[in-house]
């Protein structure tokens, strides 16, 4: 006879309880593990590190580089993040600068958007197209050749259509002054480009209709604005001096601005002589009547819109104070007491 025996129901109970259970804490450890593995190699590690990821790169040769520069734990979990993300399609190339600070996904997500290594660029009113070349190649940005070959370039924006024949700084005045934020092997012209665009879209957005109100055309708003950008130092006096010029070119005065024959001088200089006012060019305003021939600078916001607001006042003259402000005059009579008493 064969006899069979059972073991309790108690102890299967009790072996599939402690089955159950490490089960469950293996799949805890393995999670927790897998978790870690996205965490920041090293939390207190801000020192940056210049990652370079050529074009075409499979998003396992991204993986590999990440973990040989120590800015990530895995290849695997990389890779696992970025198929579960739908990331490993979208991996750009190019010059990124990361820290160990930084988590898994944080690196993933800033190379599947692009954020590339950029200059920051800062173009302040008032700059010429000389003077903003020679920032950015100061700035490793471009060179002298590339430069120019970029500002003597055609690009197809209306505005640029007024600009005389044979101009040597043909953009000056449009190259807008703002912040830009420009990318590794960017070429000049696409910087040029890209100014010239800024400046297109703010013209349209909060000028255009008023020029075409005030019967304004942009070339010579521009060229006024630039003269007001050169003149004012505050921002209050602006409309004044705008409208200083109004009348002046509106009784057919000469304007004499200093900043003009500065320009023809393409040098800074505290204090121009007799004969620096005697320069032979069209942009001398001391020799020449009304507007100069072009811009003499890039004007910002502020004096684009005074160009288009010229303060009505009866003012023909002014005198600079010497504190960056300037004292207005009605006559040439009252013009000559003010220059006896600021310019000593």
């Amino acid at each position: 006879m064969e006899i069979k025996i059972n073991p309790p129901r108690k102890n299967r109970g009790r072996l599939l309880i402690i089955f159950i259970v490490l089960l469950a804490l293996g799949g805890f450890c393995g999670t927790r593990f897998a978790s870690s593995q996205y965490l920041p190699v090293d939390a207190g590690n801000k020192t940056p590190v210049d990652v370079f990821i050529p074009a075409e790169s499979s998003a396992r040769q991204v993986a590999a580089i990440l973990e040989e520069q120590q800015l990530i734990r895995s290849q695997r979990a990389f890779l696992s993040y970025c198929s579960k993300e739908k990331l490993d399609v979208q991996l750009k190339p190019g010059h990124y600068s990361f820290n160990r600070s930084l988590s898994l996904a944080q690196i993933a997500h800033s190379i599947a958007d692009g954020q590339v290594v950029k200059t920051k660029v800062t173009v302040p009113e008032g700059y010429t197209v000389k003077e903003i070349g020679a920032m950015l190649m100061e700035k490793g940005v471009c060179t002298e050749e590339s430069w120019q070959e970029a500002i003597k370039a055609d690009y197809p924006y209306e505005f640029l259509k007024a600009v005389p024949a044979g101009n040597e700084y043909r953009l000056e005045g449009f190259l807008f002054p703002d912040t830009y934020y420009i990318e590794e092997n960017t070429s000049s012209r696409e910087i040029v480009d890209m100014m010239l665009k800024n400046f297109a879209a703010i013209w349209d957005r909060e000028f255009a209709d008023q020029a075409q109100t005030e019967n304004m055309k942009v070339y010579d708003t521009i060229i006024v604005a630039s003269l007001i950008e050169e003149e004012a130092m505050h921002d209050d006096e602006r409309a004044t001096i705008s409208g200083v010029i109004k009348n002046r070119l509106r009784d057919g005065m000469y304007l004499q601005l200093c900043p003009t024959v500065l320009y023809c001088l393409d040098q800074k200089k505290a204090e121009l002589t007799n004969a620096d006012l005697e320069i032979d060019s069209p942009y001398n305003t001391y020799r020449n009547p009304g507007l100069p021939p072009g811009p003499i600078a890039s004007p910002g916001k502020a004096s684009i819109a005074a160009a288009l607001n010229p303060e009505e006042h009866s003012y023909y003259f002014y005198v600079s104070k010497g504190d960056g402000s300037h004292y207005f005059s009605r006559t040439y009579e009252e013009h000559l007491q003010a220059m006896a008493r600021y310019i000593k």
